[in-house]
C-alpha cells in the first residue's frame, strides 16, 4: 500500500477510522525548526468534526501527540511521530455492511484488491486518515514560513452544489476571513446560500459537492521538478488523493481551452527587482516550474457517498437488498475539506523548496 508521500520531505500516514489511533510520520523535516503542538493543532482543529451543526456529529477533540523528533520544542532532524487517538468509535453503526458494499464506497475495491476490508468506517479509504497529512501540513507549514517570511497558503470554498461565489481576489484572501462563517466561504452573501444548500441536503437525508480554491502567495521562482515532476504535477497528484476529489485545474484551467493564445497568454513585467506576469492565466506555474506569481489551483469534490436514504443495491452474492447506511457524516465535505487542502499544498511545497535548496 501506498501510504509514503514526498521525495526529501516525506510523510507517512497510519491508522484506520475505528482504529486505536490515527496519525503521521514526517521525515526530513531538517533540524532546529521550533516546534510543539501548539504549532499543529490550529490546523486539526480547523478539520476535526463536530465544528457546526454542518459537519458530522462524531465527537473528536483530535489533540496530537508528538512522540519522536523532537527535544526542548526543537526538530532535531529525526523522524517526527504524530499521534491522535480516536476515541469515539462506534464499529456496530457499520454492522450492516459486512456484507453490503456501500454505493461509491471504497469497500468492495479494497475487498477486491486485498482479500479483506476494515470491518467499520471505510478504514484507510475513510477521511479520517487525512489526520495524519494535515498534522504533517502543519510541520511543513511551519517550516516554509520560517524559510519564505511572506508566504501564505489558503484554500476556501468556491461553490456548494450550484451556489458559486464571486471571483476571489487573491492578495486579501486570509484564513480570518475564510473561518468566519462555518461554510468556509470569503463572501459571506454567497456562504449563506451555500449554507441553505447544506442544510437542504441535510434534511432530504441527502448529501451535496462543490469546489475549493487555493491560492499560495510569496514563493520564489523555479520550484518543480520536470519533466515527471512538475510542480503542477506533484499538486495534482496530492489533491487527488485526498478522498472526494474529483476533479483538478490550475490557472485558467479548462476554461483556458476555450481561449485564444492572444487573450491567454501571461506578458512579462518589471515587479522590483524581478520580472513578474501582467495576468495569471497560468496560475504561477509555467513549464512545471513556480515562476514567483500566486500559485492558484481548483479542486472538485463529489457528494458525500453516506447518506441516510435507503439505497437498492446488491450483496456480495449480488442478492438484491435495500441498504439504509447508520453512522455520523458530513452532507458537504467542503469546509472540512479546506485545511486537508492547505496541508497537502504544503507538503509539496515544502518539497520542492528542499529539492531546489539541495539542488543550489
Amino acid at each position: 500500500m501506498s501510504s509514503t508521500f514526498g521525495t526529501l520531505f516525506k510523510v507517512t500516514t497510519f491508522g484506520e477510522s475505528h482504529g486505536r489511533a490515527v496519525g503521521a510520520v514526517v521525515d526530513g523535516c531538517p533540524a532546529g525548526l521550533p516546534l510543539t503542538e501548539a504549532d499543529i493543532q490550529p490546523q486539526l482543529d480547523r478539520r476535526r468534526p463536530g465544528q457546526s451543526a454542518l459537519t458530522t456529529p462524531r465527537d473528536e477533540a483530535d489533540m496530537v501527540t508528538i512522540l519522536s523528533g523532537t527535544e526542548n520544542g526543537v526538530t532535531l532532524g529525526t523522524p517526527i511521530a504524530l499521534s491522535v487517538n480516536n476515541r469515539d468509535q462506534r464499529p456496530s453503526d457499520y454492522e450492516e455492511t459486512t456484507e453490503v458494499p456501500r454505493p461509491s464506497h471504497a469497500d468492495y475495491t479494497y475487498l477486491m484488491k486485498y482479500g479483506i476490508k476494515a470491518s467499520s468506517g471505510g478504514g484507510r479509504s475513510s477521511a479520517r486518515e487525512t489526520i495524519g497529512r494535515v498534522a504533517a501540513g502543519a510541520i511543513a507549514e511551519k517550516w516554509l514560513n520560517a524559510r519564505f517570511s511572506e508566504s501564505a497558503i489558503v484554500a476556501c470554498v468556491q461553490s456548494v452544489g450550484e451556489v458559486e461565489a464571486p471571483e476571489l481576489i487573491g492578495d486579501v484572501l486570509t484564513r480570518e476571513l475564510v473561518d468566519s462563517n462555518p461554510v468556509r466561504c470569503p463572501d459571506a452573501d454567497t456562504a449563506k446560500k451555500m449554507i441553505a444548500a447544506i442544510e437542504a441536503a441535510c434534511a432530504a437525508r441527502d448529501s451535496v459537492g462543490g469546489t475549493l480554491t487555493c491560492i499560495c502567495r510569496g514563493f520564489p521562482a523555479g520550484l518543480g521538478e520536470p519533466v515527471f515532476d512538475k510542480l503542477e504535477a506533484k499538486l495534482a497528484q496530492a489533491m487527488l488523493s485526498i478522498p472526494a476529489v474529483k476533479g483538478f485545474e490550475i490557472g485558467s484551467g479548462f476554461a483556458g481551452a476555450r481561449m485564444c493564445g492572444s487573450a491567454h497568454n501571461d506578458p512579462f513585467v518589471k515587479k522590483g527587482e524581478q520580472l513578474g506576469t501582467a495576468t495569471n492565466y497560468s496560475g504561477g506555474i509555467q513549464g512545471g516550474i513556480s515562476n514567483g506569481e500566486p500559485i492558484i489551483f481548483r479542486i472538485a469534490l463529489k457528494p458525500v457517498a453516506t447518506i441516510g436514504q435507503a439505497q437498492q443495491t446488491v450483496d456480495l452474492t449480488g442478492r438484491p437488498v435495500e441498504l439504509e447506511v447508520k453512522g455520523r457524516h458530513d452532507p458537504c465535505v467542503l469546509p472540512r475539506a479546506v485545511p486537508i487542502v492547505e496541508a497537502m499544498a504544503a507538503l509539496v511545497l515544502a518539497d520542492a523548496a528542499l529539492q531546489q535548496e539541495y539542488r543550489t
